[in-house]
């Protein structure tokens, strides 16, 4: 079970801390919900407590994990479909794993196709929204500056189109 203050991720939205548990009226079924602030932004999120595991909320990652993220975002592309549409697809799933690494994939691919043929706008918006959900959970697992974080990654990036 998760509780106040502690930090989490939220699949498609990033990684925050829950603010408080709050039992709120819907339809007039009263629930209990949690209420996660998101690193990014001042957005706030009410999550049914009874579908968290559901929704693939977790905790935030450890350092073990974190080198395992730089691994992957140092490695080459992986295979990858040349239709637009299933590739955008296949990318949203991963996303939507709430699985660091898959979203490290995500991020890494993306970001080496942008350097090698451009991105549509869709898949552009895609790597953008991938990348601020990465570096929330690296600021929150490491409690580094976000301007920081966001400068390491651009590191690796730099360094493998060298």
């Amino acid at each position: 079970m998760f509780t106040i203050g502690q930090k989490v991720v939220y699949p498609v939205h990033g990684a925050g801390v829950i603010e408080s548990i709050e039992n709120r009226e819907v339809m007039g079924e009263i629930r209990s919900y949690f209420v996660l602030k998101l690193y990014t932004g001042e957005l706030r999120v009410l999550i049914p407590v009874d579908t968290v595991e559901k929704a693939g909320m977790r905790c935030v990652c450890d350092q073990h994990k974190l080198h395992e993220v730089e691994d992957i975002l140092r490695q080459q592309c992986s295979a990858w479909d040349e239709n637009w549409n299933r590739r955008y697809r296949m990318n949203m799933e991963k996303i939507k794993s709430g699985d660091i690494c898959q979203l490290a994939e995500v991020v890494r691919n993306l970001s080496l196709r942008d350097c090698a043929k451009g991105l549509s706008a869709g898949e552009k918006k895609m790597l953008d929204n991938a990348r601020k959900i990465l570096l929330s959970e690296v600021v929150l697992a490491t409690d580094r500056p976000y301007a920081e974080a966001q400068a390491d990654l651009e590191k690796i990036f730099v360094q493998k189109t060298d």
